[in-house]
């Protein structure tokens, strides 16, 4: 099985690298009704949306060439009444996020935050930008850089509120030429660099704690400042309440303050960054200039921070939530959103794609092999191999569509259920277990079903060939259809978002790719000609596909141990020996075949009730989640929404392994990029909480977060940390990929 895995995701990873990408990258993190529109404004360079404009700014006066500083900047043009976020947002929400994509020998820096204003919310207060406004960042262009233009890539990804909450995310590209100047939008960065805030030394200002209150002493602000109100923005978040009331003095030259901690604290800094600014300017955009005070000492000690908070929020943040989700959920007449002609083609062909791939997967190996036999059997006869092609596409194509229309409709009443559902049931993977162990113990010439069964049912196969290609097509579906999710998440995770036909037509696709080699090589003449003529060899080869299929029954039965615990897995194994054994006895003769037929048969019959029930029964819950790596001070843990809220809480990244037992992809990234050590000495060395949601049986929970990063099916890996979006990794996991994501953080 290893050498399996290792063979099919060596032959993805050459698919994938081949047809670079092409539909399945769709964006992870971009809900569905806004993936349309994002990816018909990046290549225009503006993003268009009810409560934002976004577009890429570039300023550079002296062109680009090398040594150079190049300004570019994200403008955002907000709806009214709408925000998005500062550094530190306040009481929530999330700052904006720039990823850039540069040339070798070019360097982003950070963003030169604008003064930010403050907007209440009921009790709570935010710290962010409305009308207008540019964040600019420099680009440093090197010396030896070479090139006539310098062509920049930019990801960014923001929050846009109002009393909800929309997240949105676009992609931007420019090229400037090395020579020659681009100085189109000078006024407008130049009116950012006016508001953002001056840097002013610390000096003599001072911070201290108190019980409950940070108490705050500045000197040296400017002197037009004195016996105005100012705003006060800590760089740092979570450590002041920004929505409470507090009380502000002037004595002479020197500006004191009583601001109220925050009673959800867990930072007790040494010093700390920090903006003040004239209080409730009027206007839009950036707030008044204000000064930056970098270091501002901190005297005493802090008082004891708080416990890790519950799971309740304050009630104008759930009012906001809850308005939020009302949106997210609304369904226009109709039903859901269609997706644009451009977007339903690339998921579409994503889909046949991610379908030829499938038949690459070590799941689907054993019941290829029945088609293999099944191929063997009819020679030259080009029209049964035609009849056998279509049945068996029918029966995939069908299965795809009939599964996809269950998932849709159970969803639709309410039920938490993602893609390989299926598997997720210990009775249904017990119960094909069972049959192919039946196919493998026939395979492998135990028994005939003509002397088991009674000659009418012992003969269908034979007077139905086609009806037995239709149901293979049926049983390759059911086995194959969770490996799907590794390749195909993000069009997964679009088309349950689609109204029911777009949705259908992905999973229909999807099928007819799985199908299609088998189809094109029944159509094609050749194929017949090239295998060899009925003979001896088929007893031999038919032998030989036994074993697969109890390969894959050792695969289910571990699938079903992870479900049912050892119990479960010992029980099922049990069940299928008194099972054989009973299958041998009526392949018996005479009155053997009524004795040990009869006893077999009653000890199966006693077993089912005795140790049945523990085939499907839910294991005890393991007395400690932990699972060691090697690693010193480094283990995963059993994820749940509650520990990783706490471990962000504390400041730690949290990397998600969204896994199921039945995903041979999941197993494969599991022994090997997630074990290996240079990732492991990153995770530590960046102090990363590792988690792991285990999908392989139904967790509504899981569904959930899964729901909430565009997928629908494992694996998944999505790295958190506080302040900064979600990043998903790839589905097929490299070291390099994994160490690079820890790197940036």
């Amino acid at each position: 099985m290893t050498l399996l895995l290792s063979l099919a995701a060596r032959a993805r990873r050459l698919l994938f690298a081949a047809l670079g990408g092409l539909a399945l990258g769709l964006p992870a993190a971009v809900p569905a009704q806004t993936l349309g529109a994002i990816m018909s404004a990046a290549p225009a360079g503006v993003f268009q949306s009810d409560q934002t404009r976004a577009e890429l700014l570039a300023h550079a006066p002296d062109g680009a060439g090398p040594g150079r500083t190049v300004w570019l900047g994200l403008r955002l043009d907000h709806a009214p009444h709408w925000h998005t976020y500062w550094k530190n947002p306040g009481d929530s929400g999330l700052p904006t996020e720039l990823r850039w994509t540069l040339p070798e020998g070019v360097s982003a820096g950070e963003i030169h935050w604008p003064t930010p204003r403050k907007f209440p919310i009921g009790t709570l207060a935010n710290y962010g930008y409305d009308g207008t406004v540019v964040l600019p960042v420099p680009l440093k262009v090197s010396d030896n850089f070479s090139g006539n233009a310098l062509d920049v890539k930019l990801q960014a990804s923001w929050l846009v509120c109002r009393q909800e909450c929309i997240p949105e995310e676009a992609s931007f590209s420019l090229s400037l030429p090395v020579q020659g100047g681009s100085a189109g939008h000078g006024d407008l960065f130049a009116a950012m660099r006016e508001a953002r805030p001056r840097e002013q030394p610390a000096g003599a200002s001072q911070l201290v704690p108190e019980d409950g209150f940070l108490r705050v002493a500045l000197d040296g602000l400017p002197a037009a400042w004195r016996g105005r109100d100012l705003e006060f923005f800590p760089e740092l978040g979570g450590v002041i309440e920004p929505g409470a009331a507090w009380t502000q003095a002037w004595d002479g030259a020197r500006w004191t303050a009583r601001v109220p901690l925050s009673p959800q604290r867990f930072d007790s800094p040494a010093s700390m960054d920090l903006v003040v600014a004239p209080a409730r300017p009027a206007g839009e955009g950036p707030g008044e200039p204000g000064a930056r005070l970098a270091a501002v000492p901190v005297h005493g000690s802090w008082p004891a921070a708080a416990p890790l908070p519950t799971a309740t929020v304050p009630d104008a943040l759930q009012a906001a939530l809850d308005a939020n989700a009302a949106r997210a959920s609304a369904v226009p007449p109709g039903g859901a959103t269609p997706a644009s002609a451009l977007t339903l083609g690339a998921a579409l062909l994503g889909a046949l794609i991610g379908g030829l791939i499938l038949n690459l997967m070590p799941c689907v190996f054993p019941v290829l092999a029945i088609k293999v036999t099944g191929f063997a059997q009819h020679g030259g006869d080009a029209r049964a191999h035609r009849a056998h092609g279509l049945a068996y596409t029918a029966g995939v194509v069908l299965s795809f569509l009939a599964l996809g229309g269950l998932l849709l409709a159970l969803r639709a009443a309410g039920e938490q259920l993602g893609w390989g559902f299926q598997l997720q049931s210990p009775a249904v993977v017990a119960a094909l277990a069972t049959l192919f162990t039946l196919i493998g113990l026939n395979l492998a010439g135990l028994f005939e079903f003509g002397n088991v069964l009674p000659s009418r049912l012992a003969t269908l196969q034979a007077r139905h060939p086609t009806a037995d290609a239709f149901l293979t097509g049926v049983l390759a579906t059911a086995v194959a259809s969770p490996c799907t999710a590794p390749f195909m998440g993000a069009s997964l995770g679009l088309a349950i978002a689609l109204p029911a036909p777009q949705a259908l037509a992905i999973f229909g696709v999807l099928g007819l790719g799985m199908a299609l080699p088998y189809l094109l090589a029944s159509a094609v003449p050749a194929v017949a000609r090239a295998l060899p003529r009925p003979g001896p060899w088929m007893q031999r080869f038919k032998q030989f596909m036994a074993f697969p299929m109890f390969a894959t029954v050792v695969w289910l039965l571990w699938v079903l141990g992870q479900q049912s615990g050892i119990d479960g897995a010992a029980a099922l194994l049990m069940l299928l020996v008194a099972l054989a054994l009973a299958i041998w006895s009526l392949g018996l003769s005479g009155r053997g075949r009524v004795v040990m037929g009869g006893l077999s048969l009653a000890a199966l019959l006693a077993l089912a009730v005795g140790i049945g029930p523990s085939v499907l029964r839910a294991p005890e819950e393991a007395a400690a989640a932990r699972t060691d790596t090697g690693v010193a001070g480094l283990a995963w843990e059993a994820w749940s929404p509650q520990r990783q809220a706490e471990l962000l809480a504390q400041g730690r990244p949290v990397f998600v392994d969204f896994t199921a037992a039945w995903c041979v992809t999941c197993q494969y990234n599991k022994r090997t990029t997630l074990a290996d050590a240079r990732v492991l000495g990153d995770a530590a060395g960046k102090n990363v909480a590792l988690l792991r949601a285990d999908w392989t049986r139904r967790d509504p929970t899981v569904t959930q977060a899964l729901a909430a990063l565009g997928r629908n099916g494992v694996p998944v890996y999505a790295l958190h940390k506080t302040g900064q979006p979600v990043q998903v990794l790839t589905e097929v996991l490299s070291v390099d990929e994994v160490r690079a994501a820890l790197a940036a953080l």
